[in-house]
């Protein structure tokens, strides 16, 4: 094995598709699995939910660490450490003998699989100018919105056929596997090392991208967008099963629809970023946005009596989102592309942080209706709007 890759060769953009897969299949792939875990390790399901909480709350954190590391030490370093956490980690978490080991594994798992996140949008900013770097992060986000769709049934073929511990044996191979191919064949693509950041002057760092309106309006554009999403995440569950009657089965099925709309987006994305560009594209999708949340508050307005409601308007917001996040994320990493790590740290923060925030409220809010869900969605969805609007396209022209 050769101890570093082609210096000139680029990464297969497969690779770098896995990569970014490692986080949702980690995520989501066990939890089908939770009340079998629950019990076999003598629980409660409250706690059980710890590794879902924390998990989130690591890979928040963690992009704040990761990516300006990787500006300073380089992305194949970091990413290949990452790797390398996750496939350990996750082999941990299928020997855990207790509840608190698995959620320190589940801990870790995510720290390494946050690498995959950041660094590989990093990487692809290194590589292309905006355009194509939102073309490629856009097939790359369709797969992992596949992920949520395709890993919680083989989590549950697992766990029927052997158990909640085969599937993290089998992610601690399929990160095995990554760390691997990303030994051999991905090089370093960070040539201007930022040599000036430490733990002291990291958050200066941060300040100085805050100080850029268009990266915040990037950013939060996106981040609002995606609040809509974990608006509706947070209040359709009982919405659909409490007020209209569905199973949890149903749910699931009716729930694709809007899995299909997010990926329908991000293939658009890769298909037309380059060919219409960064700032029509978000237009674009801030109109789909809009037709969204009309639909909802149509629906809401008359009485939502079925499913298709809500999850065909959700469906269109998923879409807006599959074509506004890959070029948001291009276009945050190109204001200060010498730090494009830190920017894809901080924008991946921002996007969970919103999130955190948009379930919480609904939740805080919840009166045994459908308006929390539907008023914070849109909201969500103005804040979205007025961000891309007046901090990204305005101040382009």
């Amino acid at each position: 094995m050769s101890e570093t890759p082609k210096i000139n060769a680029k990464p297969h953009i497969a690779l770098l598709i896995i990569l970014s897969g490692l986080n949702p299949v980690a995520l989501n792939i066990f939890l089908p699995s939770m009340p079998n875990l629950t019990e076999n390790l003598n629980t409660t399901y409250a706690i059980s939910q710890l590794t879902l909480t924390l998990y989130l709350a690591a890979l928040a954190i963690t992009q704040l660490i990761l990516g300006p590391l990787s500006d300073k030490y380089g992305r194949r370093p970091i990413l290949l450490v990452g790797v390398a956490i996750y496939a350990i980690s996750s082999l941990a978490c299928g020997f855990a003998l207790s509840i608190e080991q698995l959620i320190i594994g589940r801990i870790l798992q995510a720290a390494g699989s946050c690498a995959g996140v950041v660094v590989t949008r990093a990487i692809v900013r290194d590589l292309y100018d905006r355009d194509k770097a939102a073309s490629l992060i856009g097939y790359m986000t369709m797969v992992m919105a596949l992920m949520p769709l395709v890993a919680p049934v083989i989590g549950g073929y697992i766990d029927q056929w052997a158990s909640w511990r085969t599937s993290f044996y089998l992610i601690s191979f399929i990160g095995l596997l990554a760390f691997i191919a990303s030994y051999k064949s991905l090089h370093e693509t960070n040539k201007a090392p930022v040599t000036d950041i430490d733990f002291k002057n990291i958050f200066g760092k941060y300040g100085a991208l805050m100080g850029e309106k268009q990266y915040l309006g990037y950013v939060f554009g996106m981040a609002f967008g995606a609040g809509v999403f974990y608006c509706f995440i947070a209040g359709a569950p009982f919405l659909t099963t409490k007020m209209l009657g569905l199973s949890p089965s149903e749910y699931g099925f009716y729930f694709m629809i809007v899995s299909c709309g997010y990926i329908f987006g991000s293939f658009l994305s890769g298909r037309l970023s380059v060919k219409l560009g960064n700032y029509k594209l978000i237009n674009l999708s801030s109109i789909i946005l809009t037709i969204g949340i009309i639909l909802l508050l149509t629906a809401y307005s008359n009485g939502i009596s079925h499913p298709v409601y809500i999850f065909i308007p959700m469906m269109v917001v998923a879409c807006s989102n599959g074509l506004a996040i890959p070029s948001a994320i291009a276009g945050a990493l190109s204001i200060r592309p010498d730090i494009a790590g830190t920017a894809a740290g901080l924008a991946g923060f921002m996007q969970v942080f919103v999130g955190a925030i948009a379930t919480f409220m609904v939740g805080y809010f919840h009166d045994g209706t459908a308006a929390p869900m539907v008023f914070g969605m849109s909201i969500s969805a103005i804040l979205s709007v007025l961000f891309f609007k007046f901090w990204v396209n305005k101040i382009a022209k």
